[in-house]
């Protein structure tokens, strides 16, 4: 991924303004998740790490996206590695872009950020580690790459990925904070409890800690948003299916952690070697029946994964105020609030990631999910299924049967057998979600349109989410594949029945 582009709406009057939030909006969704595809180049460069890895890439003038009928998309940004997250600060008429540089995802051989053929993992030009690049509202670059890891810790963390960066006031600024991790280090079982908030000085870089020790496995801490001194994130599973197999870190990683009191099955889920182990629990560790309490393992009270938890943005200890807003989900990427007066009423609208064809628990056809997060009266998280209920459906319909896989620790065991489940029972009803994405397509960020942007097929009150892709643990899901892509989600209007 190495660039931004913009779609703007030509075909009604706008402000200049409105232009700028359009523009913050399609850029934010063309990068959101972007986080397991290799820097590429551009024209004809190649990988220091892997000289034979070269690759042309030439953005042109983004004429090969496709977008509807009175939507145009112009290239803002070029040149860039593996962008993520974009911040607006500013008005209309001057404004700043603050673009998060991930480092990379998924470690390979080609993409090793201690490599000294790329300066090492504290190389102010290593092209694998984190950063931030300002530009200004024509495109120019003013400042960066800033919050590169230092000797010191005044960075970002070196081996990534970070995921997010916002301003807690939007465009009016404030303190810009960031999401980063070490979950993408290779030694084996180092990422755990690694994913943090931080704070960025937007004219230095220099990053401060806000809170730290947070659950890092198969996903780390991820989106933000802030709501009535409130900074909201997602974090996501740090299992596949909530339990520790060969896939997380040969067994090393850490577990999920519930948010509320939950009472396992009898059920445990071999891995082959003689390791049996169940959900919520390290990996070899057997306890049919037994009782996890809530936030068994975290590094503090309020934390755990699986979730969205939030903190008081202006408290001292910003960790002694964590609570978790929601949970139940396997990895819920994505989270914005709707608008006061839309069918979502001012709730938090959130895109889950869902279960993969591998690991001790392997799943196979499990779709994304999209959901309406809100807490219970009484201050509690609301519960939405996961980790034995996939969608609609519990993990035990024949749908869910895994099919083998290389990803699968003991596919002999599995294949063709129904999901069992991890819980004895639920902690609490289960909120269902909103609607089903198709099967591995990995819906990652979201944004709500503004009525500047409404126009054809986009109906006011409508939200664009990125799609990833299909990461390849299952078969295709269609032809051509679904994903790689902005997906439009128009909503009924408000005191309507609510419909997607």
């Amino acid at each position: 991924m190495r660039g931004i582009v913009s779609v703007r709406q030509y075909s009604t009057r706008v402000s200049r303004r409105s232009t700028a939030r359009r523009n913050a909006l399609a850029a934010a969704l063309f990068l959101a998740g972007i986080a397991v595809v290799p820097p590429a180049a551009l024209a004809d460069a190649s990988n220091p790490v892997c000289p034979a890895e070269t690759v042309f890439f030439d953005p042109g003038h983004g004429q090969d996206i496709v977008v509807p009928s009175g939507f145009e998309v112009s290239v803002f940004a070029k040149g860039l590695n593996f962008p993520t997250a974009v911040a607006f600060r500013g008005d209309g008429r001057r404004f700043e872009v603050f673009v998060l540089e991930s480092g990379h995802g998924l470690p390979s051989r080609c993409n090793d950020e201690t490599s000294t053929l790329v300066g090492g993992e504290l190389s102010a030009t290593n092209p694998f580690t984190p950063d931030i690049l300002v530009f200004d509202q024509s495109g120019n670059r003013i400042r960066g790459p800033l919050a590169k890891p230092t000797t010191s810790g005044a960075g970002l963390q070196p081996h990534g990925p970070a995921i997010d960066i916002a301003f807690e006031k939007g465009f009016e600024g404030g303190r810009l904070f960031a999401t980063d991790s070490n979950q993408a280090i290779r030694a084996v079982g180092a990422q755990n409890n690694s994913s943090r908030i931080v704070t960025v000085n937007p004219e230095t870089g220099h990053v401060t800690p806000f809170i730290t020790g947070l659950p890092t496995g198969d996903h780390p801490a991820e989106q933000i948003t802030f709501k009535d001194g409130w900074i909201y994130w997602s974090q996501g599973s740090t299992t596949n299916s909530s339990v520790v197999g060969h896939d997380n870190g040969l067994g090393a990683n850490q577990q999920d952690i519930p948010c509320q009191d939950i009472t396992l099955s009898q059920n445990t889920f071999d891995s082959g070697d003689g390791h049996k182990t169940s959900g919520y629990s390290p990996h070899g560790v057997a306890r049919p029946g037994a009782t996890v309490r809530a936030f068994e393992s975290a590094t503090g009270r309020g934390i755990c994964d699986g979730s969205v938890l939030r903190a008081k943005v202006n408290a001292t200890n910003p960790k002694s105020t964590i609570e978790p807003f929601s949970w139940g989900y396997r990895n819920p990427y994505g989270i914005r609030f709707a608008p006061d007066n839309h069918a979502l009423k001012g709730g938090l609208f959130v895109t889950e990631n869902g279960e993969d064809e591998r690991g001790a628990r392997p799943t196979n056809n499990s779709p994304d999910r999209l959901h309406l997060a809100q807490q219970n009266r009484d201050g509690s998280p609301d519960y939405h299924g996961w980790p034995d209920r996939f969608g609609f459906l519990d993990s035990t319909q024949a749908v869910f049967n895994p099919v083998g896989g290389p990803g699968d620790d003991n596919p002999a065991a599995v294949v063709g057998k129904p999901v069992q489940p991890v819980l004895a029972f639920p902690p609490q009803p289960i909120t269902a979600p909103l609607a089903l994405e198709p099967a591995d397509v990995a819906i990652v960020g979201l944004d709500f349109v503004p009525n500047s942007f409404v126009h054809g097929p986009v109906k006011r009150g409508a939200a664009l989410a990125g799609r990833e892709g299909d990461f390849g643990f299952s078969k295709s899901n269609g032809t051509p594949e679904e994903g790689h892509d902005i997906q439009l989600i128009n909503f009924s209007r408000p005191g309507e029945p609510l419909q997607l």
